[in-house]
């Protein structure tokens, strides 16, 4: 699999402390499953409505898969579509960007949709 940019939602202060640190080990999920989540371009506004809706204070980051090195691997998750998994640290240094993300909270999702398309947008993306 060979996406051209890969995503990280994280909380700001996660964020914050990972550049830092110039490691990102993952979030609580991350570490409880043993691998950094991620996603490609067209899995992040669902992965952002399902898990991350309603919340303010979030940071999308966004990475070429070379600079995660042999640690990526793509791995069938969310209706056997190939996800982007980190097994190991991520170099917040090696991110093509980063960028605050505020998600509304809605019934349908179709905001938070909204709001990830348009931080993308504003990347080039």
């Amino acid at each position: 699999m060979n996406e051209e940019i890969v995503y990280k939602l994280v909380g700001a202060d996660e964020w914050a402390e990972a550049v830092r640190a110039g490691r990102f080990a993952g979030a609580g999920i991350d570490l409880a499953d043993g691998y950094v989540h991620l996603s490609t371009g067209a899995q992040v506004a669902e992965t952002a409505r399902r898990h991350f809706a309603g919340r303010d204070d979030l940071v999308l980051a966004a990475w070429r898969p070379a600079a995660l090195g042999a640690a990526l691997r793509w791995e069938p998750s969310r209706g056997g579509a190939l996800f982007p998994h980190v097994y190991g640290v991520v170099d917040p240094a090696a991110a093509l960007w980063s960028a605050p993300l505020d998600l509304p909270a809605t019934p349908d999702g179709d905001h938070v949709a909204e709001a990830v398309l348009a931080a993308l947008a504003a990347h080039g993306h």
